[in-house]
C-alpha cells in the first residue's frame, strides 16, 4: 500500500511510468492494429500546458545536423547535456528541494537523492532541515537527515556530473546552517570538485509571502517553539500544532547585500537564489544575476511539496507560464518548477528560456511507487520525450529551444508583444510566440 497521495496531480500517470518507464510514453502497444490513435480528451491545466509545441516545415539545424553526421539525423541524436547553475548534468532536471517536511525528511527522500545522483542531474536539500531535525558530524552514532540525503547522493553519484545545492532561510542563518557544511571533511568531495551550491530561499511556489510550514506534535513543538512560531490553530485541544518559519524580508538591495556575502564567504560554492512567483519576478531574477547568482530558480505557484493554507494553494502567485514570461530572454541561468512531470510541459518551459526544470512532487510520487528505480524510469520516460520533441522541432540541442517553437491559442496566457516604449525601456523583455508578428505601437501612438 502506498503512502502519498498528490490530489489535483497526475499520480496514476506518474506511478505507471514509475514502475514501466519509456513504455508509458506510447500507446499501450497490446492494441496495436487494433485501434485507430488521435488526440485524448485531456484538458490542459494551465496556461503552460496550453501552448503548442508547433515543428517548423523548413529546418535548417537539421541540415546541418545532417552534414555533421554525414546522415540523416534521428531523435537519439539530441544532446540533453547541460550546464546547471555551474554543474555539468546529463538532462536538464533537478531534484527540487523537499524542506523539512515529513514527506521529504524520511526514507523515500533519501531514495530520491540515491537516483538523483545515478541519473547525474543536480539535487536541491530544501531549508529548515539542520533547526528541525540537527546535524552531527562524522563519526557521530546518528547522523542527521541532511547527511543521510547527502551520503546517499555521493554514495551514487559519478565524479563528474550533478552537484548538491543546500537551501537556507532565516531559521537556517541563524543556525550557521552554510558554515556548518562548508567547514565539514564530510563535504570535501563535493568542494573539491565543484559540486556544492548554496540557495538562498526567498520563497515558495505553494505560500508565496510565506515561510515554511509544518505539522508537528504537541512534544515537537514544545522543542522547536525557541526557533519558530508554533500555533494551535489546527487543534486546539488536541496534539496537532502548525510550526511557521518566517519568510526573511528582501529587497533589491537587500539581494545584492546577501548575495554578496555568499560569494565572499564562501568562493568555492555555487551561489543560487530562490523566488516565489511574485509579480516583480522579472526585475528580481535580473537583481540576482547582476548580483552573480550562478543560477535563478522560479518556483510558479503550480509548484509545492509542502504544507499550505488551501487558499494559497488556490489563489495566490503567478502561474510559472507568466512568471517566464515577464523574466523573457534570461541573462543567466534560469531553472523553473511547478507542475513538471512529463517531457511536453518541460520543453514549453525549456523553449521559453529555462535551462532545467525541477522535479518535486513527481520525484516523490515515484520513489514512493519504487524506492529503488522510480524516479530513474520517470526521468528516463522524459528524456524520451525531450528527444522526441526536439528532433521533430528540428533541433539537437536542449538550448537551441526558443518561444518560436511554441503557439499560444489564448495569446493572454502566452508571451505578449511588447510596445516600442516597452523595448527601450527594457531590452530584454520577451518577444511574441510568432516572430512574424509586429511590435506593437506605443498605446499612445498609431495602432499597430
Amino acid at each position: 500500500m502506498t503512502a502519498l497521495g498528490a490530489p489535483g496531480f497526475p499520480e496514476r500517470e506518474i506511478r505507471a511510468r514509475a514502475r514501466n518507464g519509456t513504455a508509458e510514453v506510447f500507446p499501450d502497444p497490446a492494441t496495436y492494429g487494433t485501434r485507430l490513435y488521435g488526440p485524448g480528451p485531456a484538458a490542459a491545466a494551465d496556461g503552460l500546458d496550453r501552448a503548442r509545441i508547433v515543428p517548423p516545415v523548413f529546418m535548417p539545424q537539421r541540415l546541418e545536423k545532417l552534414v555533421d553526421l554525414a546522415r540523416e539525423p534521428e531523435f537519439t541524436d539530441v544532446d540533453l547535456g547541460s550546464r546547471v547553475g555551474g554543474f555539468t548534468t546529463r538532462l536538464p532536471l533537478y531534484l527540487s528541494a523537499f524542506g523539512s517536511t515529513r514527506a521529504g525528511s524520511g526514507d523515500l527522500a533519501v531514495h530520491a537523492s540515491r537516483q538523483a545522483a545515478r541519473l547525474g542531474i543536480p539535487m536541491v536539500i530544501g531549508e529548515n532541515m539542520i533547526p528541525v531535525h540537527g546535524y552531527r558530524r562524522a563519526g557521530d552514532a546518528a547522523r542527521s537527515a541532511l547527511l543521510a540525503r547527502v551520503e546517499a547522493y555521493l554514495d551514487a553519484a559519478p565524479e563528474d556530473v550533478g552537484g548538491v545545492v543546500v537551501q537556507q532561510s532565516t531559521e537556517d542563518a541563524d543556525s550557521e546552517v552554510w558554515n556548518l557544511l562548508y567547514s565539514d571533511p564530510a563535504f570535501r568531495p563535493l568542494l573539491e570538485t565543484g559540486r556544492l551550491a548554496f540557495e538562498l530561499k526567498t520563497g515558495q511556489g505553494a505560500k508565496p509571502g510565506l515561510g515554511g510550514m509544518t505539522v508537528v506534535d504537541r512534544a515537537e513543538a514544545d522543542l522547536l517553539a525557541r526557533r519558530f512560531t508554533v500555533s494551535d490553530v489546527l487543534d486546539p485541544d488536541g496534539e496537532r500544532r502548525l510550526r511557521c518559519a518566517t519568510p526573511g524580508t528582501f529587497t533589491d538591495e537587500i539581494l545584492r547585500q546577501q548575495l554578496r556575502f555568499m560569494r565572499n564567504n564562501f568562493p568555492k560554492a555555487r551561489t543560487w537564489v530562490k523566488f516565489h512567483p511574485g509579480r516583480d519576478i522579472a526585475h528580481a531574477a535580473r537583481t540576482a544575476w547582476s548580483a552573480g547568482a550562478d543560477a535563478v530558480t522560479v518556483d510558479g505557484a503550480e509548484g509545492g511539496t509542502g504544507w499550505a493554507p488551501g487558499v494559497f494553494l488556490d489563489h495566490v502567485g503567478l502561474p510559472l507560464a507568466e512568471c517566464l514570461r515577464r523574466i523573457g530572454r534570461p541573462a543567466g541561468c534560469l531553472l523553473a518548477t511547478g507542475g513538471m512531470w512529463e517531457g511536453g510541459r518541460a520543453v514549453r518551459a525549456l523553449a521559453l528560456g529555462a535551462t532545467a526544470v525541477g522535479l518535486g512532487r513527481a520525484a516523490l510520487v515515484a520513489v514512493d511507487e519504487d524506492p529503488e528505480h522510480g524516479l530513474e524510469r520517470l526521468a528516463d520516460s522524459m528524456a524520451l520525450e525531450l528527444r522526441l520533441l526536439i528532433s521533430a522541432l528540428g533541433k539537437y540541442t536542449v538550448a537551441a529551444l526558443g518561444p518560436e517553437d511554441l503557439w499560444w491559442p489564448d495569446h493572454a496566457t502566452g508571451p505578449t508583444v511588447p510596445t516600442q516604449a516597452d523595448l527601450a525601456a527594457d531590452p530584454a523583455r520577451p518577444f511574441a510566440a510568432d516572430p512574424a508578428r509586429p511590435v506593437a505601437a506605443d498605446p499612445a501612438g498609431a495602432t499597430p
